[in-house]
């Protein structure tokens, strides 16, 4: 039986990697911040990284879904060593180290330093790596992306579009990451190797807000708003609590192209996301 610990295991990513790593027959350690719910196949460890690096045996396969960086440094730290280490980090690495935002920028500069140790730490100890580098991750309505959108739709019955809203943009299932850490375990041509993972379509953001107002059963209503109008608006908005995470950046991002390439992802392990077409249950977190 393979073992496998997986870091951050309270994540989105998380919440459906463990109970298909549970139903494959894994012997699953997740470790988290937060104590999480007990199942067959899954014993947890409540541990802060952060602050105390793990143990590890040599045997078993560590899933990171922490911040890459937190991890780079949590295994710097430590006296032992993981026998195989898949992580995910971001395409944030890539789209957001010219970004005009000083913060979005330390992000892109703090994933890359994490990717970085991770690969010099995995070379130096002869251990197997993959990097997986997401976009625009969505489900179970537990994502900062997508399920913003959708709550403002569902709150206010429409959403506001900046400028022509044309950049495009390839939404990927949390649930297909998951099944991608999966493939990832058992496919050795995945060793050594980065892949950038994106969903199964490739559309405008003014048509993934089209089809968010779909899933949830609204008519379509949508505010065109200018570039600097719309600067101004995020930053007022920013001001409330729900709303703290925008950037007046985001408002030019929406004319941006942020699609990466998953052709070697598709070669190597079969990768096969889903198109974009959410149901409810993807954007609407449940009680």
């Amino acid at each position: 039986m393979t073992v496998v610990t997986v870091l951050g295991a309270t994540s989105l990513i998380g919440h459906f990697l463990l109970p298909a790593l549970a139903d494959k027959g894994y012997q699953v350690t997740a470790v988290s911040r937060n104590e999480g719910a007990g199942s067959p196949g899954i014993s947890w460890m409540q541990h802060d990284i952060s602050r105390n690096p793990l143990t590890f045996t040599g045997n078993e396969t560590l899933i990171s879904l922490a911040p890459i960086w937190v991890l780079g440094k949590m295994l710097h730290e430590s006296d032992s060593a993981p026998g195989r280490i898949i992580a995910f980090s971001s395409t944030s690495a890539v789209s957001k180290i010219d970004s005009p935002d000083p913060a979005e920028r330390k992000t892109a500069e703090m994933l890359r330093l994490g990717e970085t140790l991770l690969r010099d730490y995995a070379e130096k100890h002869g251990i197997g790596w993959t990097i997986l580098r997401p976009t625009m991750v969505y489900g179970a309505g537990l994502d900062k992306n997508v399920a913003v959108i959708a709550g403002f739709i569902e709150r206010y019955r429409f959403f506001p579009l900046f400028g022509e809203a044309c950049g495009k943009r390839s939404p990927v299932h949390a649930a297909d990451l998951a099944n991608a850490a999966l493939a990832c375990l058992t496919q050795q041509t995945t060793e050594n190797a980065l892949y950038a993972l994106c969903g199964g379509d490739v559309i405008s953001y003014r048509e993934m807000v089209t089809r968010l107002f779909e899933a949830l059963g609204r008519k379509q209503r949508t505010v065109y708003i200018p570039l600097p109008v719309a600067r101004t608006a995020i930053r007022m908005a920013a001001l409330l609590p729900q709303y703290r995470h925008l950037l007046p950046s985001m408002a030019d991002r929406t004319q941006q192209d942020l699609v990466f390439d998953s052709g070697d992802a598709i070669r190597d392990f079969n990768y096969s996301p889903r198109p974009f077409r959410p149901e409810r249950a993807d954007l609407v977190r449940a009680d």
